[in-house]
């Protein structure tokens, strides 16, 4: 366990008194010249460090003749050192398993805190409903770490007026952000927005299933399915499964759910897509948007199973509560609702600083199947850990996307 010091600017900072080093083999470890003792962990963060085995190109390693100490020469300009020159590149070793996990943030974190010190130059992340609320922040936030963004989005006129925003207060950032159509109501929008982005791109590092629908009113979309259920989940399923040539061990997916996955009805014994698309007379907005949160968990959940082997990993989320965004647009009672709680909720930033964080995180690297509240793991419910539900979920939402689009989908 890290010991309690001081308090610091760099929690990686070493207290007086220590040093850091690292043996030939690239093991470092932390010297106390004051209690005269070594020690393999940070001692801050609890953390251990490995770094290259090998020297970088220029610099020797040798015994300092009158004091017999360890000291590095550059060949080029002879300058010596005591330090490893290896140090400047060390890097944390990644948690094998969840226990070990720190908890670094929380729900008063921002994403830009998140991303703080992060070059993101060269990464490629999608994002649905990235024009407005949560998944405009995430993107902006994203873009101006150096990530090339594709915003997927059904109004293209806010989303270049989003885009343009990002462009007046960054001019770079504005210039990586890419729109691209997508209406999650419709399939065959959701398989020309796939389409779209393989010609933008041969990979993706992040991919961002953000965009949801609230408090609607019982209707069915063009492709007969509740709206509710095909916009929350199952246009995202579609499109997953038709850009899985574009992730590799590398990629993130990101699914943002809800708290209010908890309160679902689904029933635990088996779904149908009665269950899934209730009709009129048993339609309850409320139930119908919790249970598109447990179908969002049951997915991702499912989805990391099937992508274990490939590496890529998948994590969901909940961003806060009752956020004030336009998810509470379409019933004047909700707007009220989320205007009356605001000033005890989360911001946008803040609310956005999850998504960022399981997007990004280096900690996060290797793990898969996780669930995340505050910038930080949890159990989801009882229910969305259920196999057969998971199992379930995914064969039923592949039999309707192919009743619509057809066995070639």
């Amino acid at each position: 366990m890290p010991v309690q010091l001081p308090e610091s600017d760099s929690e990686d900072e070493l207290p007086p008194a220590w040093e850091e080093r690292a043996t030939s083999d690239g093991f470092v470890y932390y010297v106390n010249h004051q209690s005269k003792s070594t020690q393999w962990t940070h001692p801050r963060t609890g953390k251990m460090k490995r770094v290259s085995g090998e020297l970088p190109i220029g610099w020797t390693r040798t015994i300092e003749e009158n004091t017999r100490k360890v000291i590095f020469v550059e060949e080029k300009t002879q300058r010596k050192s005591y330090t490893d020159p290896r140090l400047a590149f060390a890097v944390e070793e990644n948690p094998t398993q969840v226990a070990e996990l720190r908890q670094r943030f929380d729900s008063g974190t921002n994403a830009l805190q998140v991303l703080h010190g992060r070059d993101l130059s060269g990464k490629v992340a999608l994002i649905t409903g990235a024009n407005t609320g949560i998944g405009f922040e995430t993107a902006r936030s994203l873009a101006l770490h150096g990530c090339e963004i594709i915003m997927a989005c059904r109004d293209e006129q806010g989303t270049r007026a989003a885009i343009a925003k990002i462009v007046d207060e960054k001019e770079a950032a504005g210039l990586r952000c890419k729109f691209v159509p997508l209406d999650l109501a419709n399939l065959h929008s959701t398989k020309r927005c796939a389409e779209e982005v393989k010609k933008l791109c041969k990979h993706i590092d992040m991919l961002i299933l953000n965009a949801g629908v609230f408090a609607l009113p019982h209707s069915l979309t063009e492709d007969g399915y509740e709206r509710t259920f095909q916009v929350n989940h199952l246009s995202h399923f579609y499109l997953t499964n038709l850009l899985m040539d574009l992730f590799d061990l590398t990629t993130r997916i990101v699914v943002v759910s809800s708290e209010s996955h908890r309160m679902s009805t689904l029933p635990a014994s088996g779904l149908s897509e009665s269950d899934l698309c209730p009709p009129q007379h048993r339609f309850w907005s409320m139930i119908a948007y919790n249970n598109s949160k447990l179908c969002n968990v049951l997915f991702a959940m499912e989805l990391a199973k099937r992508l274990k082997q490939r590496g890529t990993s998948v994590f969901v989320l909940h961003p806060g509560n009752m956020v004030s965004s336009a998810l509470s647009r379409n019933w004047w009672f909700y707007r009220f609702l989320f205007a009356l709680v605001r000033p005890f909720t989360k911001s946008l930033q803040q609310a956005a600083s999850t998504t960022v964080y399981c997007a990004t995180a280096h900690e996060l690297t290797g793990l898969t199947a996780l669930y995340f509240n505050n910038c930080y793991v949890c159990d989801p419910s009882v229910a969305s850990k259920n196999d057969t539900l998971q199992q379930n979920l995914w064969e039923l939402s592949d039999k309707m996307v192919k009743r619509v689009i057809g066995e070639s989908q």
